[in-house]
């Protein structure tokens, strides 16, 4: 039972940041620390080796020292960085290469998508005012919440927490 709720939970809370970040452009602090901190419940629930949780542990790290970096040079938000970093703490090393690939190829798609219904509805609105269009800001700000959940959602399916549940599911 508790192997269900570990392999349940990541990914309702991952969802739940993806969806209010692309509804409020925000990932509040509580959510980030919540997801972060049922990590280490779920880790000593299910029994996850000490070496393998540090393992983990160097993942997040890693990633928050590099989601902070990007923050401090404003590629993404402070939500981002923190989200990106309990996600990789949660997928640990073994994930983490799949999860920031599949996370930046969603962020590309997502920007792309952005930039798309952007132009639509600028030329909507502003049919005809062709001076206008080249002097407004042609910058858009990117939900990129669901890019990492995204990434987070595609790797967690490789993760020690399916092959833990799927173990103690059909033994």
């Amino acid at each position: 039972m508790i192997e269900i709720l570990a392999f349940t939970l990541f990914p309702v809370l991952m969802i739940v940041a993806g969806v209010g970040d692309c509804l409020t452009m925000k990932i509040p602090n509580w959510l980030n620390g919540l997801i972060g901190g049922s990590f280490f419940i779920a880790a000593f629930l299910t029994g996850m080796p000490l070496e393998q949780i540090g393992w983990h542990i160097v993942a997040g790290a890693a990633v928050l020292v590099a989601g902070f970096t990007l923050f401090a040079f404003r590629f993404i938000g402070g939500g981002d960085a923190k989200l990106l970093a309990v996600a990789a703490l949660w997928l640990g090393t073994s994930q983490l290469f799949e999860f920031l690939v599949i996370m930046t190829l969603a962020g590309g798609l997502l920007a792309i998508a952005m930039k798309f219904w952007w132009w639509v509805k600028l030329e909507t609105e502003l049919r005809g005012l062709d001076g206008i269009k080249s002097r407004i800001k042609s910058s858009i700000d990117l939900p990129y919440g669901v890019a990492i959940t995204a990434g987070a959602l595609v790797a967690f399916r490789h993760s020690w927490w399916i092959e833990t549940a799927s173990v103690q599911l059909f033994t």
